[in-house]
């Protein structure tokens, strides 16, 4: 038996453990914690053990740190295997790293290895915030192909932020691509737009088309040995186990084959950029952002100034929907975006832990499943790269994000710093209305007011409509905290303790 065979029965074990204990998902109501389970409680800002603290005392207006840690996402499986980490002790960082790579054996389509991206972190223990940016890049001779960015991005963040090894944040989706995994209905729906790309493909083909040549329905089980065996090697190798090596060289082949420029210098030399994030005032809320410098970034910023004056007090008199909807367009017009795909390959998910770490990360293939090119030893779709036409602007409409309150309470004892809790993490992806629809919950947020159910993510909210595979989720914490995945999505909200 290969080992990546052994080590899939463990893992699916884990989170098949991991799943029968984990909290119900109502769609009007959100996630629903099961009063059987042992040792999971309803996310709160207090603090059971029995200890006094200033916030108790006089008040806090966010949420301190979550009992229950959290993760949300587009696809279900992949948020089951991080808060599936959540329980084994990980951090934040952990259970987005697990999330992302069982993502690349459930939802290649908007997160395969090939692709890239960024995440923001905000970590309450030191008070540090943090971007991550692993975008797909283009080669140095140019091409069709990106280098892929997302196994290197996820690495430096959980060398940086991560409590458990890098072999246990891989080894749940190294399970799912090896053991085989049933297709979701998150998948399936974006399998069926993408029929024609996954049928000029060898490798896409074979795992995602019947005997027919139709796609596969929700619920068949699909295995990908090719990509289960690339994921051990990262497993065992770290990143080394995609940019360097025998992997790297299938790449290149492959790449080479079919005209395209990414070589084994390329990926060698790709190197994820860890650096501080944007700040904004919005309101009572200090958000984190990707930097101005990136693409994304700038987007952003675009959108949220326009919801706030020059002291970052907000605009009264719009109703939220309305006016997210309108700066959004706006900064469409001045940036002058137009004739957008309808799927550009997106995704995006966010994890609290117990110690108000949160993540919040998108990634993007630059289109569904990117380039159609599988390089097929490897099992690694290749993204397209950030020139190639339209879909190469995906990466400007991710939006990770992360808001924070000062929670010291009116009184700090002496040489005591200010304290923040998080207020809000979450991503929107998939092209303006996908920033929109963040903006819009930031907005709520800000403005006081409920965001109890998944529909608050997008209630009231009139954008664009361009790219309209496009995708919100979001933990927000209100006095207790709660995990909403997008209600025009398959998606899932999950507890770990």
């Amino acid at each position: 038996m290969p080992r990546h065979g052994f080590l899939a029965g463990v893992a699916a074990a884990l989170i098949l453990t991991a799943c029968s204990n984990l909290p119900t998902y109502d769609p009007d109501k959100g996630l629903v914690m099961n009063p059987s389970d042992s040792g999971t409680d309803t996310a709160s800002s207090d603090d059971s053990s029995g200890s006094l603290t200033l916030g108790k005392l006089f008040g806090p207006s966010a949420s301190e740190a979550a009992k229950t840690g959290y993760v949300v996402g587009d696809e279900p499986y992949a948020v089951r295997a991080g808060a599936t980490i959540l329980r084994q002790g990980g951090s934040a960082a952990d259970a987005v790293t697990a999330t992302y790579f069982a993502m690349a054996a459930t939802y290649p389509v908007a997160a395969g290895l090939g692709g890239g991206g960024l995440c923001v972190v905000y970590d309450a223990a030191s008070g540090r915030s943090q971007t991550v940016n692993f975008l797909a890049r283009n080669a140095v001779r140019g091409g069709a192909f990106g280098v892929p960015g997302n196994v290197a991005g996820f690495a430096a963040l959980r060398a940086a932020y991560g409590r458990l090894s890098w072999s246990r944040d891989v080894a749940l989706g190294e399970s799912l691509a090896g053991a085989g995994v049933p297709i979701s209905a998150a998948l399936a729906e974006r399998l069926k737009a993408s029929q024609n790309i996954i049928r000029l493909d060898a490798g896409l083909a074979a795992e995602y088309l019947d005997e027919s040549g139709q796609v596969k329905p929700a619920g068949t089980t699909v295995v990908n040995p090719a990509l289960a065996m690339t994921l051990e090697a990262i497993r065992r190798e770290g990143p080394d186990g995609l940019y360097r090596g025998a992997v790297a060289k299938q790449l290149a082949d492959y790449a080479a084959s079919e005209g395209g420029a990414v070589s084994m210098s390329d990926l060698a030399a790709y190197r994820a950029e860890i650096g501080a994030p944007q700040v904004l005032n919005f309101g009572n809320e200090r958000v984190y952002l990707p930097p101005r410098g990136v693409g994304a970034g700038n987007f952003a910023a675009a959108v949220l100034s326009q919801l706030v004056d020059a002291q970052g007090n907000l605009h009264s008199g719009d109703k939220s929907g309305a006016a997210a909807s309108r700066a959004v367009r706006e900064a469409v017009a001045r940036f002058g975006v137009a004739n957008l795909p309808s799927d550009l390959g997106a995704t995006g998910f966010a994890a609290l832990d117990t110690n108000g770490q949160a993540v919040a990360c998108a990634v993007t293939m630059n289109g569904p499943f990117g380039s159609g090119h599988t390089a097929a030893d490897s099992g690694v779709t290749l993204a397209n790269a950030p020139s190639a036409g339209q879909v190469g602007l995906a990466a400007a409409f991710l939006t990770p994000m992360v808001a924070t309150e000062d929670v010291s309470g009116p009184i700090q004892l002496p040489g005591e710093g200010a304290s923040r809790g998080v207020t809000l993490a979450g991503a929107g992806a998939g092209g303006p209305d996908g920033t929109a629809a963040i903006a819009y919950a930031l907005l709520r947020v800000a403005g006081g007011k409920d965001m109890s159910k998944p529909s608050d993510l997008r209630a009231d909210l009139n954008a664009t409509r361009a790219a309209p595979t496009d995708t919100v989720n979001a933990i927000v914490c209100q006095g207790v905290c709660t995990a909403l995945p997008d209600p025009a999505a398959h998606g899932a909200a999950a507890a770990g303790g």
